[in-house]
């Protein structure tokens, strides 16, 4: 029963004040961009960055489980990349493009699962696992396409899922975030998962002696991460009409920014779908403004780095805070 009163309260207290912050802070950076450049605001523009941040929100989304059970995955960027070169590999030896997408899918959520073993059963740290499976994932699908992309010039149908519009109006990347976001917030919320992957990242010794499965519980989280990071893959292989080994680079980075911007605590039991999708765009809106009034990416790398550390910082703070009260 209290393990029960706990997770209602938690969940009843949810980051509003977090969300406020997220779109206050998207409203500063419109009107500083929309000054500094006349192109900011245009429609094209605007459709450019929604589009490009998509990718960031899907990661985020399955990011925002494993963080909110108080771990962390360092592998979404080659989970995406292999998804990505076992989906353009098949698409070019003309398998069904459902088949395709499948077969990338569930190989992701073996990843996920793997990866789930690792700082379950064996215990590894978080950090040391998923890094560990970062660099093995990359070194794989470097190796199975001997470090070349995989291009997909016969399959001009496949691109409809990168460029397609649903009644002539949102593209499916856009359609795909909405529903995932829907889907995701749903399980996050409102089923007894979620409440358990909360309750984990809260306390799992409490958890465990309540009852809870709680090595099942964060090997769901990791495989829904990578069932995530493995649908990111196939949007960005349809884009680039290929499938790149090297493409994922840092893009665990942009989901961690954006789930600790909106409100997602290092130390688990805080977080939401919402607002990291706020920090997705902001995170997005400052990279296409600083593209915009002609910014290196490398400096844009710098200023996604800051961010980042600003918003931990935040966090620290959020903690310290609660714990007083």
């Amino acid at each position: 029963m209290r393990l029960t009163s706990f997770i209602k309260n938690k969940l009843s207290h949810g980051d509003f004040a977090q969300i406020i912050s997220c779109i206050i802070a998207l409203f500063i950076l419109f009107l500083f961009f929309s000054i500094v450049s006349p192109f900011f605001l245009s429609a094209n523009n605007l459709f450019t960055m929604m589009m490009q941040t998509t990718t960031t929100m899907i990661i985020g989304i399955g990011t925002t489980f494993v963080i909110v059970a108080g771990a962390i995955d360092l592998s979404v960027g080659p989970v995406l990349a292999m998804c990505s070169v076992i989906v353009a590999s098949m698409l070019a030896n003309n398998f069904p493009i459902w088949f395709c997408c499948v077969t990338g899918i569930v190989f992701g959520l073996i990843l996920g699962f793997i990866n789930g073993i690792l700082v379950t059963k064996m215990r590894l740290p978080p950090f040391v696992a998923t890094i560990g499976s970062q660099m093995a994932i990359r070194g794989l699908a470097l190796v199975i396409t001997d470090s070349r992309a995989v291009y997909i010039s016969k399959r001009p149908e496949f691109r409809i899922l990168a460029q397609g519009r649903l009644f002539n109006l949102v593209q499916y990347p856009i359609l795909a975030v909405v529903v995932l976001a829907v889907g995701s917030a749903f399980i996050l919320r409102k089923t007894v998962v979620g409440r358990h992957i909360y309750a984990i990242g809260s306390n799992e010794e409490a958890a465990r002696l309540s009852g809870l499965h709680t090595h099942r519980i964060r090997i769901f989280t990791y495989v829904f991460c990578a069932a995530m990071a493995s649908i990111a893959g196939i949007l960005v292989t349809s884009r680039v009409n290929s499938g790149q080994p090297s493409i994922g680079v840092m893009y665990e980075a942009d989901a961690i920014a954006a789930c600790v911007i909106g409100g997602a605590s290092m130390s688990g039991g805080h977080g939401g779908i919402i607002g990291t999708i706020l920090g997705a765009l902001i995170i997005g809106t400052l990279s296409n403004g600083l593209n915009l009034i002609n910014i290196s990416t490398n400096w844009q790398t710098v200023a996604t780095g800051i961010v980042l550390i600003i918003a931990v910082f935040l966090d620290i703070l959020r903690q310290k805070r609660r714990k007083a009260v």
